[in-house]
């Protein structure tokens, strides 16, 4: 093909405990088309990001589309890309997996080709783990894990019933800085509980929403990255303390709240977030051709 559209959906990770392993799809979109040109690089960026991301090979969805066009055997003389970014930057929703999603799917597109096992592989390289791009990619919740250097995922459905509220901080955090916080061993009984509370929050998500709340407690990370977000882990715990299942979104600092109407309690502070309801993305990145 000359040209394609992707449309690339946000994502939370971890869901509480699930650390590195499970992710949500979220209903916030960048959109990207990549057209094949004669030669040369064009990038334009518009919304998120905008003034602030380089526009040359060093972009994220490019260095994506390369590595997957290198991996299928895909080598365009040259590339446009127009990227309209929805999805906020370093707010812990999925933005950079996002991106290398965008650039996977792209260059898959651009030669003809459905993305494969190999879309993931290349596209959670560049975090070093799978979460959230899994969840950009497939959609629905997934559950990531590795096998050796091999990136590996199964989707689920959610429950029909699950009305995610994101809570929006206007500060940013970067992963590289908040997993500097977290120790290099944990107790054995927090691990024990991180273990249980994981693979609960995979049934609640999928079966049984009425057990989110403990199902999305942590004492694996959270606590430890309090100094980075100590705002976005108080509303947390407010917010957790009047029966909701709340979570802080992947590396923070927005914060998660797993709902059954989308409605939050009278008389919490919210000042200083952005409150967003969003539907869960049961899709995952789609592709079509200009």
């Amino acid at each position: 093909m000359s040209a394609v559209e992707v449309r690339v959906p946000a994502s939370s990770a971890n869901l509480g405990s699930g650390f590195d392993a499970l992710g949500l799809a979220l209903g916030l979109y960048d959109v990207i088309e990549a057209r094949i040109i004669p030669r040369g690089l064009e990038v334009t960026v518009d919304g998120e990001g905008a003034g602030e991301v380089t526009t040359d090979e060093s972009h994220l969805v490019v260095r994506a589309l390369r590595a997957a066009g290198e991996r299928i055997g895909f080598r365009p003389p040259g590339l446009e890309l127009r990227c309209r970014n929805a999805i906020p930057h370093s707010r812990g929703l999925g933005s950079s997996a996002a991106a290398a999603v965008a650039g996977v799917a792209a260059a898959y597109g651009l030669a003809g080709m459905e993305t494969d096992e190999h879309a993931l592989q290349v596209a959670a390289e560049f975090e070093g783990h799978a979460d959230n791009a899994a969840a950009s990619l497939l959609g629905g919740l997934v559950v990531a894990w590795t096998e050796g250097d091999r990136y590996r995922a199964v989707r689920l459905d959610p429950h029909s019933a699950i009305q995610p509220v994101l809570l929006i901080p206007g500060e940013s955090s970067r992963t590289s800085v908040t997993r500097q916080l977290l120790p290099d061993r944990v107790p054995h009984a927090d691990a024990a509980f991180a273990t249980g509370r994981a693979a609960l929050a995979v049934h609640a998500v999928t079966a049984r929403p009425d057990l989110l709340l403990p199902a999305t407690a942590d004492r694996l990370h959270q606590d430890y990255r309090e100094a980075a977000w100590p705002a976005s882990l108080r509303l947390v715990k407010i917010l957790r303390e009047h029966g909701l299942a709340a979570a802080v979104s992947g590396a923070g600092p927005t914060v998660m709240v797993l709902t059954a109407d989308g409605k939050l309690p009278d008389g919490v502070d919210l000042a200083g977030f952005d409150t967003r309801e969003l539907a869960v993305d049961r899709v995952g990145v789609q592709v079509r051709a200009l």
